[in-house]
């Protein structure tokens, strides 16, 4: 199927107004000259990667929302498709691999069902692995945020807001505004944030459609994939791998940016309009990433590590 059958089919099932808008970043085409199709240029990108990195591991991480789920109304039906876990399962038995959302870990899990691979919720808050971070032991990241009483009292405050919707992941807050007439988002926003003018020890980042209301400490989903990848089930060190890490959300950049800053990787963004982004290649939705996926397991069974 080409790109513009795909993008018809898109619109079809109702998500092109979940699309990133188009920022001032030039055309599709110089868009993806920057930002290349992981897809299109897979063996030009892996040969690349590879002989840039002899000797390291290929670990493979993954948002899930808008990633391996396309963006829904309801957040509690982002169901992911049998072929896509078909795909996630098949990766997971060639690499080690971790999912990193920003929903709890508890419910991505129940989203996923795949037992061979790791998990980390609330933007890398709440992290389960076999075993521990070398450098990241104490855990002192992981702290449950609120005692509920946050999350009660913004439901209260922003009640009259029609299709408003707050989610407790554990360590974060979100507040949903993908139901939310576009002339009342102004002032769910203002809602929320004057709210939290109480409470300096939180920070509001924003989202596709939703605001993310976090502890203000140094952790974020970069900081998450260096946790992943400084434990023995990863590699023990970054030094040890090289990371593949596919996301669509803004809170992805930070793990785009960690890539950078270890001087090795592939970053992959989700969107399939031109955005601005620290990721150096690209896939247009959730039905490219399975695709993407199921090339890079094959890629490995064939032999070509």
């Amino acid at each position: 199927m080409g790109h513009q059958d795909e993008t018809e089919s898109w619109k079809a099932r109702g998500h092109e107004d979940n699309r990133e808008p188009t920022d001032d970043v030039g055309s599709h085409t110089s868009w993806l000259e920057k930002h290349p199709s992981a897809l299109d240029g897979f063996e030009d990108m892996m040969m690349t990667s590879m002989a840039a990195a002899k000797g390291k591991k290929i670990v493979v991480l993954l948002d899930y929302d808008g990633t391996l789920s396309h963006i829904v109304p309801d957040p509690d039906q982002a169901f992911m498709t049998e072929a896509m876990r078909s795909a996630v399962d098949q990766v997971a038995n060639c690499f080690p691999t971790a999912i990193i959302s920003g929903r709890r870990r508890d419910k991505v899990y129940d989203f996923v069902k795949l037992d061979n691979l790791c998990y980390a919720g609330s933007h890398g808050l709440d992290i389960s692995t076999p075993s521990a971070s070398s450098k990241y032991s104490n855990h002192k990241h992981q702290s449950r945020t609120t005692d509920g009483k946050i999350k009660k009292a913004l439901e209260e405050e922003i009640k009259g807001i029609e299709g408003a919707m707050i989610e407790d992941n554990t360590f974060c807050i979100s507040v949903h505004y993908r139901c939310v007439k576009e002339e009342k988002v102004d002032n769910l926003k203002g809602t929320v944030e004057s709210f939290m003018k109480a409470y300096d020890n939180f920070r509001i980042s924003e989202g596709k459609k939703v605001m993310e209301i976090r502890p203000k400490i140094d952790w974020d989903k970069g900081r998450a994939l260096q946790y992943l990848l400084d434990t023995p089930d990863f590699g023990s060190s970054s030094n040890d791998v090289i990371p593949v890490f596919i996301g669509d959300d803004k809170t992805d950049e930070d793990a785009f940016k960690a890539i950078k800053t270890i001087g090795r990787g592939i970053p992959i963004v989700v969107s399939s309009t031109p955005k601005e982004t620290e990721a150096s290649y690209s896939l247009r939705d959730p039905t490219e990433v399975m695709r993407f996926l199921l090339q890079l397991a094959k890629w490995m069974e064939e032999g070509s590590v």
